[in-house]
């Protein structure tokens, strides 16, 4: 039932798209000519709809190619829409290639701009209220995709947990095989023997592999029994928790070779691409900063004797040592190495304080992204003190060590700043390396000026006392 479904809706997807393409050129065409001024038509509406003749069956094989008409359930909406964005690009770029080929250089170019930009919006739209629809269905249990679970390792309850707490994904675990009855609120259908036996009897339309360590030999059978009955087989390795949630492939003679961190900053144009935005943004930044930079120069140096630039030795890139700059917000001691800071902290200027919650003590930083030793954007450089205890004490710890350091990071725009949890900060910023995009870089920054910049320390202090914070990694 599930598979007649995904094609009904795939029909739906594709008539849904077409539609919306030829509802938006006379949208474009009057908008173009009827509302904005100045419009002088040289080619008629009539010739428009000629071309979306062309442009509409070019435009679905495209986003068929690019899998936008293929089961989606378990892919993000940022993965669609992004999809979407290309696939858009990629036709308009190909309409114009065509028109200047055949010569018709009357068409309008606002009014196919306008064109694209509508179908962009109108595809979101769609695909959007699509997925809320589905969601309302699945959490209401139709359209449910019935999965059998093999195996009682610890990813396989990890996978029955999210099963059953995320209902909108739309999948019902209708039993389980496994050498022992070990898990509960799933019914128990036998050992990994009974595979044959439990797929002939009962309509599925996944199997799910999850065989502990000690189990791996039953691998060969699940996959030849699944084979022989149809029904499609997706395996969690019993060390899935190592592995990247996309891991890349290499093949050496058709041997393949998993690479465990995929990163995609390791790409030479990505890396020249990032830099070239680091350059400048921080140059950009430094002239639109400079008046704040001042005033915080002036304030620093009249609050409490001692610099008004604060240098402190940090673990960049490749675990290269490099001195961060920073406004000074504490008075000057002998612990700055290995003192952590706190949310109330008595080492605090009142002035230092104000520098901190409005993230200004961070602007000399803009500096270091101009040496190469920091980008805008990355996992938060940490103190070598720190980083030799982290690394003994945190799982991946070291992985941030891989990509340049940032003055802001995904884990920060989440509230990861400050006193807060450094395994829940490695989590986010091992996120960051293995899905790093231009777009996400955008992304981190734009949240950066809605929910980044004012963070949650307070400005009170008690008492008197040292020096600098020492936690980089929460800033």
């Amino acid at each position: 039932m599930i598979k007649e479904n995904q094609r009904t809706l795939n029909v739906v997807n594709v008539l849904l798209d077409a539609v919306i393409l030829l509802a938006a050129m006379p949208v474009a065409f009057w908008i173009r000519f009827f509302w904005l001024e100045n419009g002088v038509i040289s080619v008629p509406l009539e010739h428009y709809f000629l071309l979306l003749v062309f442009l509409i069956p070019v435009h679905l094989v495209v986003f068929a190619t690019m899998g936008l008409y293929e089961s989606l359930r378990k892919k993000r909406l940022y993965w669609e829409i992004a999809r979407v964005f290309w696939g858009c690009t990629l036709n308009f770029i190909l309409v114009q290639m065509a028109l200047f080929l055949y010569k018709q250089v009357n068409f309008s170019r606002a009014v196919l701009v306008l064109f694209f930009l509508l179908s962009f919006l109108g595809m979101c739209a769609k695909r959007v209220c699509l997925r809320l629809i589905l969601r309302h269905f699945r959490q209401k249990g139709f359209n449910q995709k019935h999965v059998l679970l093999v195996g009682d390792s610890h990813m396989a309850l990890r996978y029955a947990q999210v099963v059953r707490r995320q209902r909108a994904y739309g999948y019902e675990i209708d039993g389980y095989l496994a050498e022992h009855d070990s898990i509960s609120g799933i019914p128990y259908l036998g050992t990994v023997e009974a595979l044959d036996r439990v797929l002939e009897r009962r309509y599925l339309d996944e199997v799910v592999a999850a065989l502990p360590a000690e189990e791996f030999r039953f691998t060969q059978r699940i996959i030849e029994a699944c084979e022989k009955n149809g029904v499609k087989l997706s395996i969690i390795p019993f060390y899935a928790e190592y592995i990247p949630s996309n891991p890349q492939f290499d093949n050496i003679e058709g041997i393949p070779l998993m690479n465990i961190r995929h990163i995609p900053l390791d790409n030479w144009v990505h890396g020249a691409a990032k830099r070239t935005f680091d350059i400048v943004g921080s140059l950009v930044l430094l002239v639109c900063t400079s008046p704040i930079m001042l005033f915080a120069a002036i304030g620093v140096r009249l609050s409490s004797p001692g610099p008004v630039i604060f240098r402190q030795e940090r673990v960049g890139r490749n675990k290269k040592l490099f001195t961060m700059y920073k406004f000074r917000s504490m008075r000057v001691n002998a612990d700055q190495a290995t003192a952590w800071s706190r949310n109330v902290d008595p080492r605090k200027t009142k002035f230092g304080a104000f520098l901190r919650k409005c993230s200004i003590d961070e602007l000399p930083q803009l500096f270091n992204v101009l040496r190469g030793d920091m980008s805008l954007v990355g996992p938060r450089p940490e103190l070598p003190h720190f980083v030799q205890q982290f690394k003994e004490e945190i799982p991946l710890y070291m992985v941030k060590h891989q990509v340049r350091p940032g003055i802001t990071g995904w884990a920060q725009v989440n509230g990861l700043r400050g006193d807060t949890s450094i395994e829940e900060r490695i989590r986010y910023d091992i996120y960051y390396i293995e899905n790093w995009n231009f777009f996400f870089d955008l992304k981190i920054l734009l949240m950066t000026l809605t929910r980044g910049i004012i963070n949650q320390e307070q400005l009170g202090q008690k008492g008197a006392g040292a020096e600098e914070k020492t936690v980089g990694v929460p800033r």
